[in-house]
């Protein structure tokens, strides 16, 4: 009986391509876990509705959830990875009139706060 669990747990492995947990396929290289953190240290709960965020519950903002699924991002740039990571890094340069604060936040955790959005579905 253990060895047919050994066995499932390796199959999963196998046909999930034994990416790490922390990967988002969508994001190569970036940490699901990283953005977490990274959205909790930028404040981003304060204007903005987070599924998964303690206290993410902020108003000034959309919300969050489902932005994978957005054609737009500030009204502006076609959702992707890297423009995503642009308007997080420096919105008032893609949209000054953008509400959305520059917060000085730096490329690579741009990038793992895209990780973590883009598995808000």
């Amino acid at each position: 009986m253990r060895y047919l669990g050994w066995l499932t747990l390796v199959a999963a492995s196998l046909l999930t391509g034994c990416r790490h947990n922390d990967e988002n396929p969508l994001v190569p290289g970036a940490s699901i876990a990283a953005g977490r953190a990274a959205i909790q240290q930028y404040n981003c709960g304060v204007c903005h509705q987070i599924r998964g965020i303690s206290g993410a519950d902020g108003m000034v903002g959309p919300p969050l959830s489902g932005i994978v699924r957005r054609t737009l991002i500030g009204g502006e740039l076609p959702n992707n990875v890297a423009n995503l990571s642009a308007w997080i890094r420096d919105p008032q340069a893609i949209e000054p009139r953008s509400g959305m604060p520059n917060l000085g936040v730096d490329s690579a955790a741009a990038r793992n706060i895209v990780a973590y959005l883009y598995t808000l579905r």
